[in-house]
């Protein structure tokens, strides 16, 4: 029987998670849960699954979680610290499916007790990406990629002879404005950016990648995850969202990976690896979908693919300024305080005035984050609608 803990455990990562683990419940024993306020859903999957630990990032939220459970054995937790522990519980596989960069300390606290570690925010790899793998390389952890575009990747790459790969092409369903007009993007309303035509997704992550954001976040993981020069790494836009990535080889062979876009796919392969296990999903009905198209990305009508490319060759502290000044900015669309092409200019004004140095370790990754936080937030007053 597999341990696992699952961080981030009431969003859709971590739902999705859980589908897959209550529907085998003798191969999988949960360790710890973790949210960050939603009490009713992590209370409720705790009792289904008997865990042993169910935490809450929110401390203010520990006594209504403590009444929650009372009566059913499950220990009950609030705080950082409280996360840090139940990151740090040793299971066999961790999920690290808690948004933004404060997935990053848990994240580091389950690499550090070996195991499998299952990256499904983005944010550890772009942010800390040398301390991230560096961490792994130091305990033995295997770092397993849960989004569906690096797992197709790391599924269809050929990781003992990687100068054999020409190149990796990540695609794009190119969000619900992928033939919009830049002027016709001025009047985006919230309603329409977290609307994603594909994909059931948290409200951060399809704002993201209705800017394109996503993918460029995408673009510098797949660098951290794989061994590849930079400029041999692509982006095809593919409205379908059936071929989730493609490897090419130097004899001509394309490798690629299709599924339904449902993320229990790429999880369920994390789960059962290296082995595989059955999912819910109906299999792929080629003939239905009848046809699968490309296109070409437009960084001018969607600058963050620029942003992210520009940070990725530059290195250093780039990629943690843009991820932090995108969460700032993201934040403030969602608070409907600024317009949508505001994000991308927010995010290119904080990397234009902030250039410290290269991070060496996590605690310097949330300085520069927290640094550029500020910036992006001065930024933002200037732009509020």
């Amino acid at each position: 029987m597999k341990t696992v803990t699952i961080l981030g455990a009431t969003g859709s990562v971590g739902t999705s998670t859980l589908d897959l683990i209550e529907r085998e419940p003798d191969r999988f024993r949960v360790v710890a849960l973790t949210a960050n306020c939603d009490v009713a859903r992590l209370a409720a999957a705790a009792i289904r699954t008997n865990a042993e630990f169910a935490v809450v990032a929110d401390e203010g939220c520990l006594p209504e979680l403590r009444e929650a459970l009372a009566g059913t054995g499950i220990r009950a937790g609030g705080g950082a610290a409280a996360i840090a522990e139940a990151a740090a519980s040793g299971a066999d596989w961790t999920m690290g499916a808690i948004v933004g960069c404060a997935g990053l300390k848990p994240v580091m606290a389950a690499i550090e007790q070996g195991g499998i570690v299952v990256i499904a925010n983005k944010e550890p790899l772009v942010s800390a990406g040398d301390v991230i793998l560096a961490a792994a390389k130091r305990t033995g952890a295997t770092l397993l990629p849960a989004d569906s575009e690096h797992n197709a990747i790391y599924q269809c790459f050929d990781a003992s002879r990687p100068e054999r790969v020409r190149r990796i092409i990540l695609t794009c369903s190119g969000g619900p404005f992928r033939d919009w007009t830049t002027e016709q993007m001025r009047g985006v309303t919230l309603e329409q950016a977290v609307k994603h035509p594909n994909w059931s997704m948290g409200a951060k992550i399809s704002v993201d990648s209705a800017t394109c954001m996503n993918k460029g976040l995408e673009l510098i993981e797949a660098a951290r995850l794989f061994p590849i020069a930079h400029d041999r790494i692509e982006i095809v836009i593919h409205p379908q969202s059936v071929i989730h990535s493609l490897v090419d080889y130097v004899d001509g062979s394309v490798l690629a990976q299709l599924g339904p876009p449902d993320m229990r796919t790429p999880i369920a392969h994390t789960l059962a690896w290296p082995d595989r296990m059955a999912t819910p999903m109906a299999p792929l009905d080629l003939v239905g979908i009848g046809r699968l198209d490309f296109e070409a990305p437009d960084p001018v009508r969607f600058p963050a693919l620029r942003l992210a490319r520009e940070a990725l060759d530059a290195g250093g502290a780039r990629p943690a300024i843009l991820n932090a000044a995108n969460e700032v900015a993201v934040e403030a669309f969602l608070k409907r305080r600024i317009g949508f092409l505001e994000i991308a200019a927010i995010v290119e004004h904080t990397l234009s005035c902030y250039d410290p140095a290269a991070p060496d370790s996590v605690d310097a990754v949330l300085a520069i984050d927290a640094e550029a936080r500020i910036l992006a937030g001065e930024r933002v007053k200037d732009c509020a609608v």
